[in-house]
C-alpha cells in the first residue's frame, strides 16, 4: 500500500548473545523507553512522570478487609512468577521475610496460596512446619506477621494492597511495574532473568536483589520450571542486602 510501517525491536539476537555466550550487547535503556521511540513519528513524548495504574473506588480495598495486625502499615511481598525459576523457594522466601521484620502482606494468585500458607505457618510456629527450620538463621520471629492474602483479591485490589503499603518486594512479575506505577519504593529479586533485559522498575525508587556472582546467568530470557543445571544457586545463593528504614 506504500503506508510507511514502524515497528518495535524485541532485541532477539541481542538476548540471545545475552543467554548463550554472555555477550552484552543490549543497550542502557528501558523497555518502556524502547517502546516510546517506535511512536516517535507522531511527535508523542515522554511526559518524565513514570507510569500510571489506575484503580477503580469499587476496587479499593477497605482497611478494615486486613487484619487488624498490618492496619497501622505493612510490606507487601509478592511471592508469584510465571516460572519457577523467578521465584524464591519457600525456604529462602521465609528468610526474606524475616529479614523485613515487620507485618507482610504476600500477594499471588490461587496458583501461590499453598506455599504463602507455608510462609505464614512458618512464623506462627506451626509444629507440622517445624522441618522448615533446617537450615535457617536462628533468630527468628520478631516482629514478621504474615497475612496470605494469595488468590483473594483480583488485580485491581491488589493494586490497592499495593498503593497502601510502605514498601514492595516482588519477583520479576506484573505486581513489580504496579508497584512503580503507584510511586512505591520497589526491592526487586531476580534469579534466571536479569534487569539488563529493560524491564527493572520504572521511574520510582528500587534495589535490585541478585545474584552475579554466576557464569551461567541468565539461562533464559523467560524462564523454566526448574533450573537447568540443578542447583538454582541464581536464588537460592541470593544475599537479601537491603535496609527499611523506621
Amino acid at each position: 500500500l506504500g503506508v510507511k510501517a514502524h515497528s518495535f525491536n524485541k532485541l532477539n539476537w541481542e538476548k540471545w548473545l545475552m543467554v548463550n555466550f554472555k555477550i552484552n550487547k543490549l543497550p542502557s535503556i528501558h523497555i518502556f523507553d524502547r517502546y516510546l521511540q517506535t511512536t516517535a513519528h507522531l511527535g508523542i513524548k515522554n511526559d518524565s512522570l513514570g507510569l500510571d495504574y489506575f484503580i477503580p473506588e469499587s476496587d479499593e480495598v477497605p482497611l478494615e478487609w486486613i487484619p487488624v495486625t498490618h492496619q497501622m502499615g505493612y510490606v507487601t511481598y509478592a511471592i508469584g512468577g510465571q516460572h519457577a525459576t523467578k521465584k524464591l523457594p519457600v525456604k529462602r522466601m521465609i528468610e526474606l521475610c524475616d529479614k523485613i521484620n515487620r507485618p507482610i502482606i504476600l500477594l499471588g494468585g490461587k496458583e501461590d496460596f499453598a506455599e504463602g500458607e507455608q510462609v505464614r505457618l512458618f512464623f506462627e510456629r506451626n509444629e507440622a512446619e517445624a522441618e522448615m527450620e533446617a537450615g535457617l538463621t536462628d533468630v527468628l520471629n520478631k516482629r514478621t506477621i504474615i497475612y496470605n492474602a494469595c488468590g483473594k483479591y483480583n488485580l485491581n485490589q491488589s493494586a490497592s494492597i499495593v498503593k497502601r503499603s510502605t514498601y514492595v518486594f516482588t519477583h520479576d512479575t506484573g505486581v513489580m511495574h504496579i508497584a512503580a506505577a503507584l510511586k512505591k519504593e520497589v526491592f526487586s529479586i531476580w534469579g534466571n532473568t536479569i534487569p539488563l533485559f529493560g524491564m527493572y522498575p520504572y521511574r520510582t525508587k528500587f534495589t535490585i536483589l541478585e545474584n552475579n556472582k554466576l557464569d551461567c546467568r541468565p539461562c533464559s530470557k523467560i524462564g523454566y520450571k526448574k533450573c537447568p543445571k540443578g542447583h538454582f544457586n541464581c536464588m537460592q545463593k541470593i544475599i537479601f542486602d537491603f535496609y527499611l528504614p523506621e
